[in-house]
């Protein structure tokens, strides 16, 4: 049967060569003449074109995306693509897969792929936004900086979730620290007065309460000091979320869509309320840091060996170095405490608790203190160690200590000594001509046994001379040529030796280089020195004559 251009009045399945199957195929099928018209349709194509029918052209039945690509494969053309045409026909998105029959006929095969786009299109919103969540994650826990983490936090959630953030922080006193973000905008940070109340969410969000739904805060609501410079368009839509932290709230997050955007959608709240975890747990975090920080470095302020002045013209120089670099305490210590003029002994201390560490370090913070308490008893050097003795033994502390004890005072021109050990190396004192001495004071150490002994030696020092005190860090430094070799005493005196005149603090550190240059692998004990040098010249008297004017030099 023959049939003129634009006539579909053949036979239904004259010439088609695909056998009858698509009439019961699950696909809507189409079965189209080269001249664009409807030869037979399914049910499935039935009920997407219900007004479709045999002999109705089909341009007039579906959309304009297939029409033309039947036209093309009609004349012979070629695709506008590699894939198959595609496009919505209702509310479906179908793709469009011919099959050409040998008398020009072709059928059409609608293959719906409205749940697969959906589900890929959900599953690129989800691998985006998981995304986003790991940099948010990585640049928030990058720094415990916690004015930075919030600039950070802000700035993102401008750049991912809305047109303008506004991070609240809890309150210090009356006011809020507020951070304000741009998408490409700068951030700017205050501190301001608000009130809470006066955003709808927000003071519940700052106690931590679940966040209000965004389709239930009226845009009208939010006031002025709310919206970012910059941002001119009036407010249609918000989310007020809060920033959960660990155990308090770190937060709330605004975020801020113009009327002139669609609206906040519910799937965009769920991940504001994401995003807002991460935040608020990196901002926790950063303020836990901050505030373990500040009492870290308050505590440790007690701890630290302190810089040593000059009292009444003599000089006094310190240096500590820890068992590990990394640390600033340990278990050796020094104190001085000035002596309220120049008739008044100045006490000096220098100790050695058994062990190494912040352990250590508190048991010293407890002598030092227990030392300062008994400053009015400092004259008798027995006694001070008694006292502190019978301090530690009735301590929960299980760790002893040695120290040692001078008492200086100038007299006359001439710089006096009393030195006491409690289990202490011997102090060494270097003469105006090299020579070193060993002061034999010595006595037990302190904390351990239920009674102490110490003998207390005198001594004084001429203009320039110099009493080394130090702890067993030292001499037992450990390295040399050979790499396991004490650097001991005697190399300790030949070096002292070699400072004869020299100031206080050029002898420190005269000693602290000889111990680092004699270490091996780096591993040493605590190390403390002190060095107490007597002033190089007697100023004169008012008479003219040379004799102690009481006053610093």
């Amino acid at each position: 049967m023959s049939a003129s251009r634009g006539s579909s009045a053949r036979p239904p399945d004259a010439g088609l060569q695909v056998g009858a199957t698509w009439i019961e195929a699950p696909y809507p099928v189409l079965v189209v003449d080269r001249y664009g018209g409807l030869v037979r349709i399914n049910e499935a194509a039935r009920f997407l074109l219900p007004d479709a029918a045999g002999g109705d052209r089909l341009h007039e039945r579906v959309p304009s995306w297939l029409a033309d690509a039947h036209r093309r494969i009609a004349d012979g053309r070629p695709g506008p693509g590699s894939g198959p045409p595609s496009g919505r026909i209702r509310d479906r998105l179908l793709e469009a897969h011919p099959t050409p029959g040998d008398d020009g006929d072709v059928v059409w095969w609608l293959v719906d792929e409205t749940d697969r786009r959906l589900a890929e299109a959900a599953l690129t919103d989800v691998r985006t936004r998981s995304e986003i969540l790991a940099e948010v994650s990585s640049s928030l826990l990058s720094t415990l900086n916690v004015q930075r983490c919030m600039e950070v936090a802000a700035s993102m959630a401008a750049e991912h979730l809305a047109e303008a953030a506004v991070l609240v922080a809890p309150s210090q006193g009356r006011r809020h620290p507020l951070t304000f973000a741009r998408p490409g905008g700068p951030v700017t940070q205050t501190v301001r007065q608000i009130d809470v109340s006066g955003v709808p969410g927000l003071a519940e969000a700052l106690q931590g309460f679940p966040p209000v739904p965004a389709r239930w805060i009226d845009p009208a609501d939010i006031p002025d000091w709310m919206v970012p410079d910059g941002f001119t368009a009036p407010v249609g839509s918000v989310i007020v979320t809060p920033l959960p932290g660990h155990g308090v709230p770190a937060g709330a997050l605004v975020l801020l869509r113009s009327g002139t955007e669609r609206a906040f959608t519910e799937g965009e709240e769920v991940f504001a309320r994401l995003f807002a975890a991460r935040a608020g747990a990196a901002l926790s975090a950063a303020r836990l840091y901050t505030e373990q920080t500040a009492i870290t470095t308050t505590l440790m302020r007690e701890l630290l060996p302190p810089v040593l002045p000059h009292v009444h013209g003599i000089e006094y120089a310190g240096g500590y170095r820890a068992s590990k670099d990394h640390e600033r305490v340990g278990g050796d210590f020094y104190d001085v405490h000035p002596g309220a003029d120049p008739s008044r002994e100045t006490l000096v201390v220098l100790g050695d608790v058994a062990g190494k560490g912040l352990d250590a370090a508190v048991l010293t913070g407890k002598i030092r203190n227990t030392l300062h308490a008994l400053l009015p008893l400092a004259e008798d050097h027995q006694r001070v160690l008694e006292l502190l003795n019978g301090a530690l033994l009735s301590s929960h502390h299980t760790r002893f200590a040695t120290l040692v004890l001078a008492s200086v005072r100038r007299r006359d021109g001439r710089t006096e000594l009393r030195l006491t050990s409690a289990g202490h190396l011997p102090p060494l004192v270097v003469r105006a001509d090299g020579t070193v001495e060993e002061i034999a004071t010595r006595g037990t150490l302190v904390g351990a046994l239920p009674a102490v002994t110490a003998r207390t030696v005198r001594t004084e020092l001429a203009p320039g001379e110099t009493c080394l005190l130090y702890t067993d860090g030292i001499v037992e430094a450990r390295g040399g040529p050979l790499g396991g070799e004490f650097l001991g005493m005697e190399r300790l005196k030949r070096a002292l030796a070699e400072c004869a005149g020299m100031q206080a603090e050029a002898v420190v550190e005269r000693m602290q280089m000889l111990a680092a240059q004699w270490l091996d692998d780096g591993r040493h004990d605590d190390m403390a020195v002190v060095a107490i040098t007597a002033p190089r010249s007697v100023p004169p008297s008012p008479l003219g004559g040379r004799g102690n004017s009481g006053r610093n030099t």
